[in-house]
Parts: C-alpha cells; sequence; structure tokens
C-alpha cells in the first residue's frame, strides 16, 4: 500500500478520451514500460511503483477534484503524465505544494508552485528557434497563430509575438478556438485572404487533425507553411498521408531519431509491446521521461517527499531518451529539433535547441 516501505504510488494523469484523448494509447504504453523497467531494478528510492490511473480527458476541474482526493487520502505520493496547461492549473489550484509533480508536456514557460516541476519543451526553445529556422531556410517571415482557446496557446503566442518582433519575423493574426473545435469553416478564409507566409498551430490532437485535413482540402499547403508544438505521430496518422505536406514540428523526441538513446528506447518499447504498438511519439515518450525523473528525484533526494526535493540543489543531469538533459530550478534543458512530416512520418531537419 502507498505509504508503506514497499510501494509508491504515482497519479498517472493522461487523456483518455476528448480531443487529446488521441495521445492515450501512446501515453498509457510508456508510462507501463517505464514502470516496469524500474520495478525490475530498485524501483524508486527502493520502493516498487505503481501507476494510479486518472482520465486527464474531461473538464480541468473534474480531473483535479480526482487528483485532489488522491492526495488527500494519502493514497498517491507524487504526481505525474502528460495533460495541457489548463489542467495543470487547475491540478496546482488543488493539490499545489502537497506532493511532487511531474508535468510532461510542453509549456508556455514557468510555473512556479512549489513541487512542480515542468519538463516538456516551452516557446524558447521550441517554438522561437523553429519559427527562425524557417524564416532563415525557407522565408517564413509572416506568420498567424490558430490555436485552442486556453492558457498555452494564449500565453505562447503572446510570447511569440513579443519575441518575434524586430527579428526579422513576425506575428500578423491570431485566431482561438474552443478545445474540441472540429470545423475550421470560420478559420480557414481568412488564411486564403491573408499575406502570412506560415500558419502557427497551437492545436491540440484531435482538433489539429481536423484542421489539417481541411486546410489541405482548401489547398491551402501549397503556399503556406505550418508549424506545430504539439503535432506528434499519432496526428499524422489522423489527418492521414495527403494532409501533412508543408508541416513541421519541434519536440525534444521524434520516434526514429538517430541518437543511441532514442535508439534503445524504442528497441524496448517495441519488443515490449511489438510491431502494432501505439505510435511513438514526443507525447508518449514524455510520460515515460515523467516516470523516470520522479527515479531519479528519488535518487538524488532519497526519496520523492517534497520536503526532501525541496533541499536538493539545481543543475542535475540525467541522461534519457531525449539525450542528457539538465534540471535548472524546475524546469529541463534539454536538445529540441525540427522536424518536417513526410506522408505518415517526421524526418528530422536539424537541431535547433541544445541542452546548457
Amino acid at each position: 500500500m502507498p505509504g508503506t516501505a514497499e510501494v509508491i504510488s504515482i497519479a498517472f494523469v493522461v487523456p483518455r478520451q476528448g480531443p487529446t484523448g488521441i495521445y492515450g494509447p501512446s501515453c498509457l504504453a510508456c508510462g507501463q514500460l517505464a514502470v516496469e523497467q524500474l520495478n525490475a531494478r530498485r524501483g524508486i528510492a527502493g520502493r516498487q511503483v505503481e501507476l494510479v490511473h486518472v482520465d486527464a480527458g474531461r473538464s480541468p476541474e473534474v480531473v483535479a477534484e480526482e487528483v485532489g482526493r488522491l492526495v488527500d487520502t494519502g493514497r498517491v505520493d507524487a504526481v505525474a503524465g502528460w495533460h495541457i496547461s489548463a489542467v495543470r492549473v487547475a491540478l496546482t489550484r488543488r493539490i499545489g505544494g502537497r506532493v511532487v509533480y511531474a508535468f510532461a508536456a510542453m509549456h508556455e514557460g514557468h510555473d512556479n508552485t512549489p513541487g512542480v516541476f515542468m519538463l516538456g519543451e516551452r516557446p524558447v526553445n521550441q517554438l522561437l528557434p523553429a519559427a527562425h529556422w524557417l524564416r532563415d531556410h525557407h522565408g517564413v517571415r509572416r506568420w498567424v497563430v490558430v490555436g485552442n482557446d486556453y492558457v498555452y496557446p494564449r500565453v505562447t503566442a503572446d510570447v511569440a509575438a513579443s519575441a518575434l518582433r524586430g527579428s526579422g519575423s513576425e506575428v500578423v493574426g491570431t485566431s482561438y478556438v474552443p478545445l474540441g473545435t472540429s470545423d475550421f469553416g470560420d478559420v480557414l478564409p481568412a488564411l486564403e485572404r491573408g499575406t502570412a507566409d506560415g500558419v502557427i498551430m497551437l492545436l491540440m490532437g484531435q482538433d489539429a487533425v481536423h484542421f489539417s485535413r481541411q486546410f489541405a482540402r482548401a489547398g491551402l499547403s501549397e503556399r503556406l507553411v505550418r508549424l506545430s508544438p504539439a503535432v506528434e505521430e499519432n496526428t499524422l496518422l489522423g489527418a492521414g498521408a495527403g494532409a501533412n505536406d508543408g508541416l513541421y514540428a519541434a519536440a525534444a523526441y521524434f520516434d526514429g531519431m538517430a541518437t543511441v538513446e532514442s535508439g534503445e528506447f524504442a528497441r524496448a518499447y517495441y519488443q515490449r509491446f511489438g510491431a502494432w504498438a501505439p505510435a511513438l511519439n514526443a507525447v508518449g515518450e514524455s510520460c515515460y521521461e515523467a516516470i523516470q525523473f520522479l527515479a531519479r528525484l528519488g535518487e538524488v533526494a532519497g526519496s520523492v517527499a517534497i520536503e526532501d526535493v525541496a533541499a536538493m540543489g539545481s543543475g542535475q543531469f540525467y541522461s534519457s531518451p531525449r539525450g542528457l538533459l539538465r534540471l535548472d530550478g524546475n524546469l529541463l534543458d534539454q536538445d529540441v529539433y525540427l522536424a518536417a512530416a513526410d506522408g505518415l512520418e517526421f524526418r528530422v531537419q536539424d537541431r535547433i535547441a541544445r541542452s546548457t
């Protein structure tokens, strides 16, 4: 039972329904792999690991209340997983400062809630260098943002607009739609009439699938580049090969990256789950990352209790499927890559940010 010397329980908060449910099978498989690998060794700080699954595809308040009850009763010792920032904000309001929380997703740049570790990519090492690369290599200078209407897309778009100003690139328009939008008929005409060179897609999961299909049917792939920090291999499969021309993604991990660390991870994943396993991708890998990160905290701090982790110094280095990572406060420094969609796969074009 949790709280004993034998078992550490982690609330594993990943989407299993809704627009981001498309990521769910990959998240669940990668989380299971992480736990099996840890339990085959010494678990976390000598304790076996179990996941308590929480569906992050529901409203943020519902998710936060379920996790809150798990923390209140001592059922879980930590929280980890991939979910949208709106869920993170609700969770930190409910449980912030009480247990360690490994937030796996790309994010808008900061969250200073005690115990929260922001493990994903952020605009300064993901979206902005990707926009600079596309300016330098393809002449894309005028961007329109199309995003879901919640904290991550809005704050990220504001950061991008401010940072790109005076750099030879600029954000010339923004459009936000509710999470769960399937019809982009109100958005596409403005793109057709506009003077932009590219679209920054801050759309999640199935929304990105619908947008890409409709974007391609409107013939916009022929003149507008798309750049996303959230599109991954599941999204390519969902949209179909014909909808992916001119689409770029920036992430710290892609399936098929030519690095030793990513190759070892992919071999272990497909050996465990087989050739028909859920698509391996940045979102799923980030869930593996979050659980392994908790193990690293347990190794360095002696436990994942928030008071022990708070006493741990910054600047810790460790290796993962993403390569060498460095903990900087509650953020991770990591290499980030830009990849171009090629049908149903990504082809890495360049490393656009390096861990420091």
